[in-house]
């Protein structure tokens, strides 16, 4: 390791999104960035229970093209880290893609639990924000399901996945174009229900301030964020910079959003439910402050390598 470059690989397989990062580490314990790629997958294009015939082949396609590039920038079979979330972990079919992803790209996925997921985005999420002197409250929105942890910089006070990822909120509440007051009606009261566990552990670990990692938040940060002015590893607005992109999204039809030139494609169908979602926690919780992490589990996984070389 002292002699060469040490590379590392993550792979986050997520319900929407295929994420790959390779990065060599440096003696001082930080990386560098060498290759980032993501393919939209949608692996619960036709629902979480039962990965489709599409999403799997566009699936184990995204492997081959990781391979091909991991292969490509020389990254020691034993330097690869590849994590299926909540579609790898809730269909039926998942672990006959868990196979095939080794036999057909030499890519062994572990399918982890809501917990371990939500581990490692803390993990992530510390080195990029400057947490304030209180407790936060961390929310990772995924395609199959969300992530929330209460804690400070130096622990974890309550952690839980629920799934209710964007897939799962889309297929469920968002059938009118643009949704309809009715809909957003529902979804909040779905919200309200099966967030329960959540609004408990508030309760007991009150937080002020809100860290969004990954998925809609790096919309929040493309539309309302300059990026000239911004500090590179995250953002920091108000609830009540939020609320007029909020508005914009949700009154919006699926075409006005592909006209967005800001908004990235694997965004457009499911942004507004996220936009809906991520109001009720800042109501519910009485949010003052939202923090935007770039980093998120991928960087929470280099932080477990790093400490184990």
């Amino acid at each position: 390791m002292k002699n060469t470059p040490m590379l590392s690989a993550v792979l986050d397989l997520g319900t929407n999104t295929f994420h790959l990062l390779i990065v060599e580490h440096k003696p001082d314990g930080h990386w560098h960035v060498l290759l980032k790629n993501k393919i939209y997958v949608r692996l619960a294009e036709e629902g979480i229970q039962r990965i489709g015939a599409a999403p799997y082949a566009r699936g184990l396609n995204a492997l081959r093209q990781f391979r091909a590039q991991l292969d490509e920038a020389g990254v020691l079979q034993e330097n690869i880290r590849a994590f299926g979330t909540a579609a790898l972990r809730t269909a039926e079919n998942a672990p006959d893609f868990l196979k095939e992803a080794w036999e057909m790209a030499r890519i062994r996925p572990e399918s982890i639990t809501g917990d371990r997921e939500a581990a490692l985005i803390y993990k992530g999420v510390r080195q990029a924000v400057p947490f304030p002197d209180h407790r936060v409250l961390i929310m990772d929105i995924g395609g199959g399901s969300v992530e929330f942890i209460i804690a400070d910089r130096e622990r974890v006070y309550w952690q839980q996945s629920f799934p209710i990822g964007v897939s799962v909120l889309f297929r469920a509440f968002h059938h009118s174009d643009p949704i309809a007051g009715e809909e957003i009606g529902q979804l909040h009261q779905f919200l309200e229900k099966t967030l329960g566990a959540l609004w408990q552990a508030l309760e007991q670990y009150p937080s002020s301030s809100l860290i969004g990692a990954s998925g809609t938040f790096d919309v929040i940060d493309i539309f309302l964020l300059d990026p000239a002015t911004k500090p590179e590893l995250y953002g920091h607005l108000s609830p009540e910079d939020f609320e007029p992109l909020r508005d914009m999204l949700t009154s919006s039809t699926l075409a006005e959003r592909r006209a967005m030139p800001q908004l990235p494609d694997e965004r457009v169908e499911m942004v507004v439910v996220a936009m809906v979602l991520i109001q009720h926690v800042l109501d519910k919780a009485n949010i003052r402050d939202i923090y935007t992490s770039v980093y998120a589990m991928k960087e929470g996984m280099l932080a477990e390598i790093r400490s184990e070389k």
